[in-house]
């Protein structure tokens, strides 16, 4: 079971190229909000590669642990000065990721927006959404799929085709993903009413969304009710290119939570 879970999550590795100069051409609605974009003209844009993703030079078999993984947006979270609070968007995985931050530097963390992402919570874990995802278990697709044992885990890669205006540098920027145990992750994911549940969620659901299923999507939401939910109509996984103008939903976002 743990093994199909995992295969279902390596489904998503993620490069948001798109989504940043989406927000970062679109008219400014509202003050000068700065976004971290997690695997992601007026505002301040990060995009953040996690451990072994994207741009990041170290090897997917080099992880030992979930924390290790997402060890580059705790870097960047600490760097933000104390009277700074930032807007984290997260897409898929990378849900977990931003939850995280949220328990952590939940003072520097305006709302968290979940784009098609897992998101866990206090009594909504990563045990119970690693029961969900074995219910709506999605196809494969176009991926590829390695075992490769380790002392600590087993590490299953997954190489994803993306569709990008420019491939050459999707080729460059796709790369194997290194994945936990569930009780890794379970471990790692700890989160306390006080810090995690003092922050705003919200969460976009991607109609057509054919890894994290939209029955899945609507599972989640059912039993961990965000702050506000955004639906948009006709896009897929990948909504930052299946829906381009995501950006302008989150500087909506942006000023609606203001």
């Amino acid at each position: 079971m743990e093994s199909k879970i995992n295969r279902h999550l390596t489904l998503i590795p993620v490069i948001l190229v798109s989504l940043y100069y989406c927000l970062v051409s679109a008219t400014p609605q509202h003050g000068g909000d700065h976004f971290v974009l997690v695997h992601g003209g007026g505002h301040n844009v990060t995009a953040v590669d996690l451990a072994a993703s994207g741009i990041d030079l170290r090897r997917a078999e080099s992880l030992r642990s979930f924390a290790q993984y997402i060890g580059p947006l705790m870097s960047l979270m600490e760097t933000l000065s104390e009277d700074e609070k930032v807007i984290l968007v997260a897409h898929s995985l990378g849900g977990l990721a931003i939850s995280k931050a949220m328990e952590i530097f939940h003072d520097k963390i305006h709302m968290a927006i979940f784009v098609t992402a897992l998101m866990p919570s206090l009594a909504f874990n990563f045990t119970i959404l690693s029961q969900g995802l074995a219910r709506w278990q999605a196809l494969q697709l176009d991926s590829k799929a390695a075992s490769t044992h380790y002392p600590i885990n087993t590490v299953i890669l997954i190489f994803v085709t993306l569709i990008f205006e420019d491939v050459e540098l999707a080729e460059l920027l796709v790369r194997p993903q290194r994945l936990f145990s569930n009780e890794n992750i379970y471990t790692s994911l700890v989160l306390t009413p006080e810090r995690f549940g003092s922050v705003n969620r919200i969460f976009v659901l991607s109609d057509k969304d054919r890894t994290l299923v939209k029955e899945f999507q609507l599972w989640m939401i059912k039993n961990n009710p965000p702050n506000h939910v955004e639906h948009i109509q006709d896009s897929d996984h990948m909504v930052m290119i299946s829906k381009p103008d995501l950006g302008d939903y989150l500087l909506s976002l942006a000023k609606k939570f203001a």
